[in-house]
């Protein structure tokens, strides 16, 4: 059995509640989550101490001990990317494979350092939405597209990865610019891609996820993320751990944190186009 270790900012979080059940049973009892590290404990849940316990994982007291003792290594924290550089770094510096939840980074620079740290210590290491795994997402074609337009429920500061994740899978990783359209309560936001192709996203409460396309040719096509994308997130996670391939372009996820944070900037002067960075 291959061990998996979790280091999260605090571990009664959904994403750590759910993961490994989902692990477990997708790898038929061949990986485990067996060890586990937190910065604090939850504000509104269960302790460290206690979560362990319930889970059967074992309760380390740092980092360096989850890398130590873990085959695999996932660094959690799924709303507090600001932690992730933190405490992913001595993840990425020991050379097993690891990934680290979504949102990735806090900021472009961030989600680059983390990168170059991996690629010097020849750390395996990617980051996704579960929605890039989404059936009805990945069976489009990605040939073509002109425009894209995205809906989602949730707050733009750890929701909006779920509609922008999906949208560079389709469109690739050359987007030049960003508009903000929405208001506070339902935010929007265009995204200009090289060629003249845009895509727009748009946080609606309770909305379900969909895609509408357009394509150069004419083709059109429209989606909802109805199927669930969990399992085959799950499935490439796993696979991920066995091969150490990650299946994310870094310049995928490194172009989704550029959109997410100057997005945020682009919110503060609405209807102005906002250049993103290129290169270093």
């Amino acid at each position: 059995m291959k061990t998996i270790g979790f280091i999260d900012y605090f571990l009664d979080e959904w994403h750590a509640n759910k993961y490994p059940e989902w692990i477990e049973r997708e790898t038929g009892g061949a990986m485990k989550v067996a060890y586990a590290y937190a910065k604090i404990d939850s504000p509104s849940g269960q302790d460290n101490a206690s979560w362990c316990r319930a889970k059967g994982v074992e309760l380390l007291d740092s980092i360096e001990a989850v890398v130590d003792k873990s085959d695999y290594l996932v660094v959690l924290s799924p709303d507090n990317p600001e932690f992730h550089e933190e405490l992913a770094m001595l993840p990425l510096m020991s050379g097993k494979p690891t990934y680290v939840d979504k949102t990735f980074a806090p900021d472009r620079k961030t989600a680059q350092r983390m990168f170059e740290l991996a690629a010097k210590h020849k750390t395996p290491l990617y980051s996704s939405s579960a929605l890039r795994f989404a059936e009805e997402y990945a069976s489009l074609e990605r040939e073509g597209i002109d425009a894209i337009v995205s809906f989602g429920p949730g707050r733009y500061d750890n929701y909006s990865i779920h509609q922008i994740e999906p949208i560079v899978m389709l469109m690739g990783s050359e987007a030049e610019r960003v508009m903000f359209t929405g208001t506070d309560k339902s935010p929007s936001l265009l995204i200009g891609f090289s060629g003249g192709r845009q895509a727009s996203i748009h946080l609606f409460g309770g909305s379900p996820f969909a895609l509408t396309l357009n394509y150069a040719s004419g083709k059109f096509a429209s989606v909802k993320a109805e199927s669930d994308f969990f399992a085959p997130f799950i499935r490439n996670m796993t696979r991920f751990f066995e091969t150490g391939q990650a299946t994310v372009d870094p310049a995928e996820t490194i172009a989704i944190m550029t959109i997410i944070e100057y997005g945020a900037l682009a919110a503060k002067t609405p209807y102005r186009w906002i250049e993103l960075p290129k290169g270093d």
